[in-house]
């Protein structure tokens, strides 16, 4: 490792809160265009003098992801004058009104849908001069959700997974086809597998019903059935013929052939950010692994990537490269052997990977899963937030669970999830099931470099168990505006939790919200469809595949302003084709909390209706909840993380 390297992030566009998605890099560093692209360069480089024409700006993405040296490039030409004069790929851009004066051998337009940007200057070219495009590399139309437009969204829902069958070790992806509730179309799912050092695997296609159904996939089926060799890598899934939205979402678990082996975790952002953080370092006798899974078919170079302490300047990079869609397992404890819990790390990563998942191995070789988070460089410190307790309340809500006290311990790390975040002044509530606040904790200013965890049951280690019914309930991490401090609205914290009695810990991250008020702020309340507020809730729940698997759900009801006083919650018991079994209604307190099991919410009898690969979804129209699944093994092992919902 070394800390000498100047950082140069990857030159694409990956996601904007202005624009959302790009689908530019996903269209040019699909596992499939690659080949083609190689091929469409090589081709090129046979002719002494090649003019590029870069009408839509895409040049650059297309140079930081390939090779482009071999092409000998004699001419680089613009439509926008406002580029002209610019450096591009090794030249300074002309006008395209200029192209008569060329003496190029080809034309090679650097933009997919040519035809119409070919026909615009087709009087500029000499007859027969033969012209080359992004289209030479486009995936076919059975991918295409809309062929018309190639670089619409719709047509790269895609995403990467770790995916990992050996030694014991497995993983199982379980989702929802989702999509069908939007449109009648027939949804696809076509997926690749890459092992360690990048080599696809196997490519294969999933057959997907009309239906709101579940998709499942686990290493393990998928190992047997196409006869692969071990694996540790990226799985790559691609859904065509969507609508609605392109955000691939799914819940992971890692499991094993001892039932110790556990963990879940969230989907990964599909877009590739410069900074992400919420990285931990290892307690005593602990290891953290960083899994670094190249998204571009283009090498991670030596300084790509690197680590450095939360507060501090110094990074250090990484000093080997990382192939094309390889996976590198980064022992972060040998990389920091002085930094401990709770101290946190920033990953700088160039905009090369999607967010990443590391592992926490403890002593005994247990291990569990979590993901960092997008750490924004575009956020600015928004003195308005400030003022908008005085008609919003609380404004922007962390909420957390609190698991039954008698066995869990649980511990809240505020973690900065910003580059202008170098203080956060912030007070923890803590509220019983019943939603009564059982006490107010202001946490003083805390600086970016030394923040430190929160224990939860020490907090409430006077209070009697009739205080706090059934042993739960939640936190919320809140803004202390009578501190001052850096406020963005990007609140984000990590919560660890320790099992007593088996000695299994899970963790789980998440950002802040605006909950539950007819106020709207920027965008938020969150709305799953439309504009805002979002005052509906649609949550999807995974359960366990065997009955010696139960799942957990933890939901909560947080409201920045006084709200309807209980929710009016349903719980959709829907087997794997998408066919409601039956529904149960819940109510839960407004500030208040219900951890439940499937296995007690539902009897068996219904729970052999619904069958195996089943689900559930939370459904509320009268308020917003947020909610943590999870699944836990009787004594042995437990996993939680936050849901997500559609």
């Amino acid at each position: 490792m070394q800390t000498s390297v100047q950082e140069i992030p990857l030159k694409i566009k990956t996601f904007s809160n202005a624009g959302g998605s790009s689908a530019l890099f996903k269209a040019l560093g699909h596992p499939l265009t690659a080949p083609k692209i190689n091929s469409l360069i090589k081709s090129l480089s046979a002719f002494e003098r090649v003019a590029v024409y870069d009408p839509m700006g895409q040049a650059e993405e297309f140079e930081a992801l390939y090779d482009i040296s071999p092409i000998k490039i004699s001419g680089v030409f613009v439509q926008n004058v406002a580029d002209i004069g610019k450096p591009l790929l090794g030249q300074n851009t002309s006008p395209i009104t200029e192209f008569k004066n060329t003496d190029a051998d080809v034309l090679f337009i650097t933009a997919f849908d040519s035809v119409r940007l070919l026909a615009q200057i087709q009087h500029l070219l000499p007859k027969g001069m033969k012209v080359f495009s992004f289209d030479e590399a486009r995936l076919a139309d059975e991918f295409l959700t809309n062929p018309r437009n190639y670089l619409d969204p719709l047509n790269f829902a895609t995403n990467f997974v770790f995916f990992r069958e050996e030694a014991g070790h497995h993983t199982r992806l379980v989702t929802a086809n989702y999509w069908a509730g939007y449109s009648p179309k027939t949804v696809g799912l076509w997926c690749c597998m890459f092992d360690k050092d990048g080599k696809m695997l196997a490519q294969w296609n999933e057959k997907l019903e009309k239906s709101v159904h579940t998709v499942t996939l686990d290493s393990a089926e998928i190992r047997l059935r196409l006869k692969l060799p071990a694996f540790c890598g990226s799985l790559f899934i691609h859904f065509t013929g969507i609508a609605g939205h392109d955000v691939v979402k799914y819940a992971l678990d890692t499991y094993g052939d001892d039932d110790t082996v556990l963990s879940c975790t969230h989907d990964a952002n599909s877009w590739p950010a410069d900074l992400y953080a919420g990285l931990p370092a290892p307690k005593e006798g602990h290891q953290v692994l960083l899994w670094v899974q190249n998204s571009h078919p283009c090498q991670i170079p030596i300084g790509g990537m690197g680590l450095s302490l939360m507060g501090s300047d110094e990074v250090v990079f990484f000093d080997k490269p990382i192939a094309p869609f390889a996976t590198f397992a980064l022992d972060v404890s040998a990389l920091f052997p002085k930094a401990r819990w709770p101290q946190q790390f920033e990953l700088h990563a160039g905009r090369y990977v999607v967010r990443p998942r590391y592992e926490v191995v403890d002593p005994k070789g247990r291990r569990l899963m979590a993901h960092t988070n997008v750490e924004r460089t575009d956020l600015k410190n928004d003195p308005a937030i400030r003022n908008l307790g005085k008609v919003m309340g609380k404004v922007y809500i962390l909420p957390a669970p609190i698991l039954p006290i008698g066995r869990f311990q649980n511990f809240v790390l505020p973690t900065p999830m910003s580059t202008c975040q170098q203080d956060l002044a912030l007070t923890l509530m803590i509220y019983n099931s019943k939603g009564q606040q059982m006490g107010l904790f202001p946490l003083g200013k805390l600086d970016r470099a030394n923040i430190k965890d929160i224990n939860i049951n020490s907090l409430l280690a006077k209070r009697s168990e009739s205080e706090l019914p059934g042993g739960f309930g939640h936190v919320e991490l809140v803004y202390d505006f009578a501190q001052g401090g850096d406020t963005d609205g990007w609140l984000h914290g990590l919560m660890r939790y320790e099992d007593t009695r088996s000695g299994h810990n899970t963790e789980t991250s998440f950002g802040s919200h605006i909950f539950n008020t007819a106020l709207v702020y920027k965008n938020e309340p969150q709305s799953y469809a439309g504009r805002p507020p979002g005052l509906s809730t649609r949550l999807f729940l995974r359960l366990g595949r065997d009955e010696n698997t139960d799942t957990i759900c933890h939901l909560i009801y947080p409201a920045s302003t006084p709200w309807h006083a209980q929710s009016e919650t349903d719980l959709l018991l829907i087997d794997s084709k998408g066919t409601e079994i039956l529904k149960k209604t819940i109510h839960i307190a407004c500030s208040g909390s219900l951890l439940w099991r499937y296995h007690e919410m539902f009897d068996k009898k219904e729970r052999d209706q619904a069958g195996k690969d089943a689900y559930i979804i939370i459904r509320d129209t009268t308020c917003r909840l947020f909610g943590y699944h999870g699944l836990m093994k009787g004594e042995k092992s437990f996993c939680l993380d936050h849901m997500f919902g559609f």
